[in-house]
């Protein structure tokens, strides 16, 4: 049997540094597109020159996580690979990973997303991600985050969800269920497309044997409030476009309501104002259908 041809999308912004040592984790002979979603000229150059050999496409303005994967998807199907494997720059896959992948995923023909073992960078050895799961009120949790790898996990086995530094997908699936919904921009795009590609069928595979080093997120990890804002949006969208039952809405309404509150009323949360702000324009902005980029709120 011939080998499956894959195609690996890494997506660059700014950090052309970063994307060079990705690349060079994946070696030679796996064929592979830089999305760039609308880096300073100089950090686009500074790919160019080091990388002539790439293909990359520059896409001219940020159009996030989820618009600029989507370019790259688009230029891998139309070339008939039977699979993509999507990569943050920051993300360094193990020697042996991409295969291990394959494998498992070509096991089963049912399998439309596949992905590895995420570790932090810092500390070394400590688990990011093992494969994510997702609760009766549709709160997601990644399993073993922050717990030592003592090779705890040791065959594949399906789960809820895969977090998006590194997820390969099966194109058959993709031309089925359709691509990433550029409405979430940024954050819960990767968890509702796998939830979306489960309730049309399809398995989401956690393999132990790939490993990768994540640099995003560390143990010590505090999010900024455009975080808060895409989360709370992006949430909702999701519980409204795979029509979640009452219990998720109830939850996360009470949630939102309570932290809002909390972030209002409490002095000893008085730092925590900005993500206040940001949470309360992320709920109006569901509701007013507002999608894409967080607007940029001016300052007199």
């Amino acid at each position: 049997m011939n080998a499956p041809s894959v195609c690996a999308v890494i997506l660059n912004w700014n950090r052309p540094a970063e994307t060079l040592a990705c690349l060079d984790a994946l070696g030679p002979d796996v064929p592979v597109v830089v999305v760039d979603n609308g880096s300073r000229a100089e950090a686009l150059e500074q790919l160019r020159a080091a990388r002539p050999d790439v293909p990359l496409l520059a896409l001219g303005c940020n159009l996030g996580y989820a618009g600029g994967n989507n370019a790259g998807i688009q230029w891998a199907l139309e070339r008939g690979y039977e699979w993509v494997l999507l990569l943050n720059d920051d993300a360094i896959l193990a020697p042996g990973a991409l295969e291990a992948l394959l494998s498992a995923a070509q096991s089963d023909p049912r399998v439309g997303f596949a992905g590895p073992l995420v570790l932090h960078a810092e500390p070394q050895g400590m688990i990011q991600s093992a494969g994510g799961l997702i609760d009766s009120r549709w709160r997601s949790s990644h399993r073993a985050q922050d717990e030592p790898d003592r090779g705890q996990f040791a065959a594949a086995e399906p789960v809820d969800w895969i977090t998006g530094c590194a997820i390969l997908a099966r194109a058959e699936m993709i031309r089925q269920v359709g691509m990433l919904d550029e409405r979430f921009f940024m954050y819960e795009e990767e968890l509702e497309w796998c939830l979306r590609a489960k309730q049309a069928g399809w398995t989401v595979l956690f393999v132990p044997q790939a490993r990768l080093v994540h640099a995003g997120v560390g143990l010590n990890y505090n999010p900024q409030p455009y975080i808060t804002y895409y989360m709370a949006r992006n949430h909702l969208l999701l519980l409204s476009k795979l029509k979640a039952g009452f219990l998720p809405w109830a939850d996360a309404l009470f949630q939102n309501l309570r932290t809002l509150a909390a972030w209002t009323l409490l002095p000893r949360w008085r730092a925590q104002r900005a993500h206040r702000d940001a949470l309360w324009q992320g709920l109006l902005d569901y509701f007013r259908k507002r999608w894409g980029p967080m607007p940029v709120t001016k300052t007199p």
